[in-house]
């Protein structure tokens, strides 16, 4: 079913928060310390959205009206994603200001400033098949992100923190609407773009937030969220998503991506 973008674009909107007792709430009720270091990797990451905007944007993907129209909006509502998270964090005295947003752009030095060149000719050389790439790994990213919001919410068992999470995931599932939708038709059209993406995604894809975030931090968070039969269960169903995708069956990716990292924690889990 094809995903409807003038819908999407007339009611995509800031996350509302405005109705939930934030400060209380977690005063009365605080967070434990595994869902704080959560909540501080999501929301960094978020909050590093339009710093990917950035790098796409010097792509053939920008100029494809349909996907920056949706960019556009997918920026907006990521936006606030962060804000949102932003503020569960300060109330725990954690923080959330520019300043640290700032640091943890400034911490990734060159590589931030080479990114945007390094995509610009890599894509422009690969041509239009490089949106089916962007748009696959966009879909695997926010699939990814609406099971760590489902899984924290369900450790957590915190009913205002439920209810924000919640709310972030349904406009998660639009965000993955549409880049799978997009995958699909494009995957479907394309030989060169169904061997172009598995081979970047082989090659490439790594749990979301890597290279942005520390890796003990991604360790962490892929054991917490991901790990004993819950999180294997989970894992195989995000291969079994990727697997629908045309041309992307058997790569078990997202297993041989997070088992390093699983594997990472288990030093750090041992000596706690």
């Amino acid at each position: 079913m094809a995903f409807d973008i003038v819908a999407y674009k007339t009611t995509a909107a800031p996350v509302r928060i405005d109705d939930l007792d934030i400060d209380s709430a977690f005063i009365d009720r605080p967070l434990s310390a595994d869902a704080l270091r959560c909540l501080r990797y999501m929301s960094d990451i978020e909050s590093h959205t339009i710093c990917y905007l950035r790098d796409l944007l010097v792509t053939p993907s920008h100029a494809d009206p349909q996907v920056t129209t949706f960019l556009t909006m997918w920026a907006l509502e990521e936006f606030w994603h962060g804000e949102a998270l932003a503020k569960v964090l300060a109330v725990h005295g954690v923080p959330t200001e520019d300043e640290h947003i700032r640091q943890v752009r400034l911490r990734l030095g060159w590589r931030d400033r080479m990114a945007p060149i390094e995509q610009a000719l890599l894509a422009n050389i690969v041509g239009e098949a490089y949106i089916a790439v962007h748009m696959s790994w966009g879909a695997i990213n926010e699939w990814s992100t609406h099971v760590a919001y489902s899984r924290l919410a369900e450790l957590e068992q915190h009913p205002v923190l439920t209810e924000l999470l919640e709310r972030i995931m349904r406009q998660e599932s639009r965000h993955a609407a549409f880049y799978a939708s997009q995958a699909r038709d494009r995957l479907e059209a394309s030989k060169r773009a169904r061997r172009l993406t598995r081979f970047a995604l082989r090659l490439f894809w790594a749990p979301v937030g890597t290279g942005l975030m520390p890796k003990e931090d991604t360790a962490f968070i892929t054991r917490h969220l991901l790990g004993g039969e819950v999180g294997a269960r989970l894992i195989d169903q995000l291969d079994q998503k990727i697997a629908r995708l045309p041309g992307m069956a058997g790569m078990s990716l997202v297993s041989r991506a997070t088992a390093k990292y699983l594997r990472a924690a288990r030093p750090a889990l041992a000596a706690a």
